[in-house]
């Protein structure tokens, strides 16, 4: 190595090193060259988003809950995979809920709700609408244009990478919401930041969405001596209320869901179509992960969680994802699994199969007991109960067989008891979750309006008993052992009780052996 090569190597920042893979030139010719001879930019007048008719009331909501405060909700930043390599880029679930942004849009965008003198709901010449106590903007970063050395030089953010992407003009046509580029995103939002008996703009900020966004808000409120703990505490209020608001789904969201549980129905049957190829294979729960997979991207964005492909024994973990087993003749396979929509709602499906096209007597048996669990569960849905009566509903009956099997240790009052609960060994998990953005939606909200939350038409959730009988378990005799059984759907409550979404994905033992021999015909 020459001594002006070693300079040059030592001078280069580590950073900047990445870079050495595209050997691009530095020449001003080139650049000079590649700024020019572009066509024009494919802009024009953008039709509106029909999910642009819903978040105007979802943003409002947020406005009238934190009247005279500024409120900050990060999309998120990209996340690096290995190395150079990003994961593909998804939102913060309360961003692309007040926005309507879905797929891989705008990384490292902020929404920001900016307090006025409660001044009335209004439009502007875009038809970006404000809500009742606040101006909206959302800021992220432009397209550079391609006379800039970013377009081809950029590989997060340049055109020449990753394609073009809306401006500024385009997401406020399309969303009804004021846009703003990202540079002055700073000045904004740590503008006059105080306690408001100071005179001060209190912030609310949706926290770990974003560490720079947080940190910028954190030194904003210590310069000005605020208390970051019971700032924090404000925070924490900002996440609840956003996760609460997503209990009852409108009219939109409820369509999109429909779609992915749709989708999901068609992905199992290219699973039931694939057995064939993976019984047998020494890594045959990766032909049933990839065979639904291929349906995620064909019909959807990604899948909403990680597709638990698990046969065998490994039906009776709950969260088996390594899926790198045999799936063996005579054996079930549990796969629980969904489809993300372009809309980032998800559908939750699950379903035993036998992978030989036939239950087992003593399958069968274990089973049945699953479904008739689910279908009281299904029979006390409606307004007005509370949403745990589901999940007691179910395991009731499921203690009522493993009592008339001989499987419990004790009475089966005792078992259902408080002070008792020995049939929950066989399923620790609960019957039920809310379903929507996340596969766990909700998750933040306070108790009182989950757990002992009472239904309301419009909310979305699954209803999934289980029996696990592990290999190693001396508890329960051997033929039961080596069984894991679940059986997974997805409820919307209606006025008068409740509409099964996933209700063409066959359930009962008979209709899922005879749906099985026709996809394999």
């Amino acid at each position: 190595m020459t001594s002006d090569a070693q300079t040059s190597d030592e001078n280069q920042q580590l950073q900047d090193r990445v870079n050495n893979r595209s050997q691009r030139p530095q020449s001003e010719a080139f650049k000079k060259f590649m700024a020019s001879h572009w066509a024009p930019s494919d802009a024009g007048i953008h039709s509106r988003d029909e999910v642009a008719d819903f978040t105007p009331r979802r943003r409002a909501a947020v406005s009238e809950q934190f009247a005279g405060e500024r409120v900050v909700v990060p999309a998120g930043p990209l996340k690096v995979r290995s190395n150079d390599t990003d994961y593909r880029f998804r939102p913060h679930s309360a961003f692309a809920y007040l926005t309507g942004l879905g797929v891989d849009h705008e990384p490292n965008a902020v929404l920001v709700f900016e307090p006025t003198n409660d001044a009335p709901s209004s439009s502007d010449s875009t038809g970006a609408s404000d809500t009742p106590h606040h101006e909206v903007a959302l800021y992220f970063k432009p397209m550079a244009s391609r006379d800039t050395e970013e377009f081809y030089a950029d590989s997060r953010h340049g055109e020449f990478w990753i394609g073009p992407r809306p401006d500024l003009a385009e997401f406020e046509q399309r969303l009804g919401i004021r846009t703003k580029d990202l540079d002055q995103f700073e000045a904004a939002v740590t503008k006059d930041v105080g306690p408001a008996e100071s005179g001060g703009t209190q912030v609310r900020l949706l926290r770990e969405a974003d560490q720079n966004v947080d940190a910028l808000v954190d030194t904003a409120r210590a310069n000005t001596s605020m208390d970051l703990e019971a700032a924090d505490a404000l925070d924490a209020e900002l996440t609840e209320f956003c996760s609460e608001l997503r209990l009852v789904k409108d009219d939109w969201e409820v369509n999109q869901l429909r779609n992915s549980v749709a989708a999901t129905i068609a992905g199992f049957e290219d699973v039931v179509r694939a057995l064939p190829r993976a019984v047998g294979h020494d890594r045959g729960e990766r032909i049933v992960e990839g065979a639904f997979f291929a349906r995620a991207r064909l019909e959807g964005n990604d899948l909403g969680y990680d597709t638990i492909a698990a046969s065998g024994n490994n039906a009776t973990i709950l969260h088996w994802i390594r899926n790198h087993d045999r799936i063996d003749p005579g054996e079930l396979l549990l796969l629980d699994a969904g489809v993300e929509a372009d809309s980032l709602y998800t559908a939750d499906i699950t379903r035993t199969i036998p992978v030989s096209g036939r239950y087992t007597p003593v399958q069968r048996k274990v089973y049945e007991a699953v479904l008739a669990a689910a279908d009281a569960a299904f029979a006390v849905v409606e307004p007005g109960i509370k949403f745990r009566d589901i999940h007691t509903t179910a395991v009731t009956v499921l203690a009522e067989h493993l009592d008339e099997w001989g499987l419990l240790p004790v009475s089966l009052e005792e078992a259902l008891s408080q002070e008792g609960q020995q049939h929950r060994r066989w399923m620790p998990h609960g019957t039920s979750h809310h379903l929507g953005l996340d596969v766990h939606d909700c998750a933040q909200a306070k108790r009182d309006l989950y757990l002992d939350g009472v239904l309301e038409p419009g909310m979305v959730f699954t209803i999934e008993p289980g029996l696990y009988f592990k290999n190693e378990d001396l508890a329960v005799p051997e033929e039961y052992r080596g069984i894991g059984v679940r059986i997974e759907d997805d409820v919307l409550v209606t006025t008068d009780g409740c509409e099964n979404l996933s209700a063409a994905l066959p359930r009962k033992p008979d209709d899922v052996e005879a749906w099985i021999a026709h996809l394999q015909s």
